[in-house]
């Protein structure tokens, strides 16, 4: 997804979230959704298809990534 105008975006963090700042703020874009980093909002966005989303938080659900 490219040119995406995220003037209307609403942000949100998980309700899991703590407090200790090591959270990503999503936003649902109706075709996609942006991701962001909630320290750093400024810094930039990840945005992704909502089929890309789905496959991204299934994974990280399995614990497949290597980070």
């Amino acid at each position: 997804m490219t040119n995406v105008d995220l003037s209307r975006a609403v942000w949100r963090k998980s309700r899991r979230s703590g407090n200790g700042g090591d959270c990503v703020e999503v936003a649902d874009l109706g075709q996609g959704v942006a991701v962001r980093d909630s320290k750093a909002p400024p810094s930039g966005h990840l945005t992704l298809s909502a089929e890309s989303f789905a496959r991204l938080v299934a994974r990280v659900k399995r614990d497949e990534l290597d980070i």
